[in-house]
């Protein structure tokens, strides 16, 4: 499970900014909202919220470009690695970016640490933090020769031969880990980090994201045809009654040139209306039935799986009371599975009875820099938020931060424009 992510220097984001799935104190829903795990307590549920390029995205985006790093290592030294640092500042630019991230897997606490640059990793480092600090590893690059420096903590034997592979299979732009996979090495450490970047940490979903290939990309198109998926868009008022597909080996769809058209022709929405069954194609539903068909694949991979999923503008053709289904539908179903979520839907905050203030997170750009800042609602103290306060109102004002600064409505057009 995801603890605490950390970004520093990346995209909109200047100084160190924290995202953390911690709960604080509160009781609140907490048989809702918190797992109880390790002597930790976490959030099932982190929601984003911001005015338009206040920053909400660029933490998803951080998160998936962390993910790459160690999942999808550069098979040159010459590559460069993607991606912008903050700009608005004449340092920033050829400063490093930083990322740090905590997190459980095989009920082992990990804190990872990485520092780079466009065109090489600088250093990481890998600790166990359960009863006390220890190092797993610690990474330098010398960036004369090109070349990386590997030094372990106790916890890890290798002969002189074994740590020469691995050193010389992790080019100066890749992680340590990205070595591991070119390495044929037995590490329980490293195996149980890449596998939570790569199993319980799910691919960055955008509104643009293409959710049959989402699902055939990772093997799990069946989830889409589970009953509770039915289920789901029957409560949700769709009038469907059922999916069905023609016998097909999904991976022959696809043809070069008109890749996952061929699968939604095969999909087919069943309709019973005056006690008669209709079927409608896929691609001739509305958006917001294709949305939440796989929104409700994504449930039922939460429910059934450990996972965490970031996703951008949840509500995206959505109506609200579905926006708010989904959410109540994964908070009282799942048990160890967090989803982070940017959302522009302020309509919850005006009901406690579903939200935690720790589970509120807000971007805001309000500083002089123009360099996003990243709280939750649980920073604020009692001056600003009172049990009895109205957030949704607060927010809508502006109390908070993360709205838009609007200016006047009337547009000064040039002389002459308003003759024509």
């Amino acid at each position: 499970m995801l603890i605490n992510f950390s970004i520093q220097n990346f995209g909109s984001i200047k100084d160190k900014q924290t995202l953390s799935f911690e709960a604080d104190k509160s009781k609140h829903l907490e048989n809702y909202y918190i797992i109880e795990t390790n002597g930790l307590r976490l959030l099932k549920l982190c929601l984003l919220y911001g005015a338009n390029a206040s920053g909400k995205t660029t933490v998803l985006k951080a998160l998936d470009f962390l993910r790459d790093l160690v999942l999808k290592p550069k098979i040159q030294k010459t590559e460069t690695l993607d991606f912008e640092p903050f700009l608005f500042d004449e340092d920033t630019p050829n400063q490093n970016t930083i990322f740090e991230i905590e997190f459980l897997q095989n009920n082992i606490r990990y804190f990872y640490e990485i520092e780079l640059n466009k065109n090489a990793i600088v250093r990481e480092e890998l600790y166990i933090k359960n009863s006390h600090k220890s190092n797993v590893f610690k990474r330098d690059t010398n960036f004369k020769y090109e070349l990386t420096s590997i030094t372990f903590g106790n916890k890890i034997n290798l002969d002189k031969l074994e740590k020469k592979a691995l050193e010389a299979n992790t080019l100066w732009n890749n992680t340590v880990f990205g070595g591991f996979s070119k390495t044929n090495l037995k590490i329980d450490d490293f195996k149980n980090v890449v596998d939570w970047f790569n199993h319980y940490l799910t691919d960055f979903i955008s509104p643009k994201t293409d959710l049959i290939a989402f699902f055939e990309r990772k093997e799990l198109t069946n989830l889409l045809f589970e009953k509770n998926i039915v289920e789901s868009l029957k409560q949700a008022d769709f009038n469907i009654s059922g999916i069905s597909k023609k016998e097909f080996r999904w991976a022959q769809l696809f043809s070069k040139n008109d890749p996952y058209v061929r699968a939604r022709d095969f999909l087919e929405f069943e309709h019973h209306v005056k006690n008669k069954n209709y079927k409608i194609r896929y691609a001739d539903e509305s958006r917001g039935t294709q949305k939440y068909w796989g929104l409700a694949g994504f449930l039922q991979l939460l429910l059934t799986n450990s996972a965490i999923l970031p996703i951008d503008e949840l509500e995206s053709s959505l109506h609200p009371d579905l926006f708010q289904h989904f959410l109540l539908s994964f908070l009282v179903n799942s048990t160890h599975s967090q989803l982070l979520a940017t959302t522009h839907h302020r309509e919850i905050l005006n009901n406690k009875d579903i939200f935690r203030n720790d589970a509120i997170w807000i971007t805001d750009k309000s500083n002089a820099d123009s360099a996003t800042e990243l709280y939750s609602l649980a920073d604020f103290d009692t001056s600003v938020i009172r049990d009895t306060s109205n957030i949704y109102n607060a927010y809508k004002i502006g109390k908070l931060g993360g709205i838009p600064n609007l200016g006047d409505y009337y547009i000064d057009l040039e002389e002459g424009e308003n003759e024509k």
